[in-house]
């Protein structure tokens, strides 16, 4: 049985490529390394500051291409977790926390071309809904909230198929507990 789905899925991937490809539309895949640095908000009993605000995280990417000019991406990211400050814990009077979160969305891509062959500026907007959890000795507490995303960054393009590409992000998320993230993403791309 399982492997009757997996012939049937391949052969759906296939069948998709094709049509995508009579349209001339690019689909493409993706792998980024992405630095998160969160802005929490301040509360009066300081736990804030006894979180850790540095995050790294590993972020899947399925996107399509329709045009030279413009892409459409959708993401999942899944950071690591970070463990916060055990001194400020300490002074609280509480255990050292720790948190981790994870975020899906879409992003629209703009690209433009630059004078040398393969390289491309690029201005990003999306919208993600990021899921932070904070946990302690007794449990944990999670989170989501819906965010709002702009960035910009260069691609080169290596090839028809393979691309590597840098960006920067601003990531508005105005939580209880979170006001922003700003983010730094490095990865590849595959164009099929």
């Amino acid at each position: 049985m399982k492997l009757k789905g997996m012939l049937l899925t391949g052969a759906a991937m296939l069948a998709m490529a094709n049509v995508a490809d009579a349209m001339e539309i690019h689909p493409y895949v993706g792998l980024d390394y992405v630095y998160s640095k969160a802005d929490y908000k301040s509360d009066r009993a300081g736990w804030d500051k006894a979180l850790e605000d540095q995050y790294n995280s590993a972020a899947i990417n399925l996107g399509m291409r329709p045009s030279q000019y413009f892409s459409l991406e959708g993401f999942f990211q899944q950071s690591a977790e970070a463990k916060g400050s055990k001194m400020l814990s300490e002074e609280l009077g509480v255990n050292r926390l720790k948190s981790e979160f994870y975020a899906y969305g879409l992003d629209a891509y703009g690209y433009m071309p630059v004078g040398c062959d393969g390289w491309n500026l690029l201005g990003t907007v999306g919208l993600a809904n990021y899921n932070f959890k904070i946990k302690d000795a007794f449990g944990s507490n999670d989170k989501n909230h819906m965010g709002y995303r702009a960035g910009l960054g260069i691609q080169y393009d290596m090839n028809e198929h393979w691309a590597m590409r840098v960006v920067g992000r601003y990531s508005y998320i105005d939580s209880k507990m979170l006001d922003n993230l700003m983010e730094a993403t490095a990865g590849i791309r595959y164009s099929f």
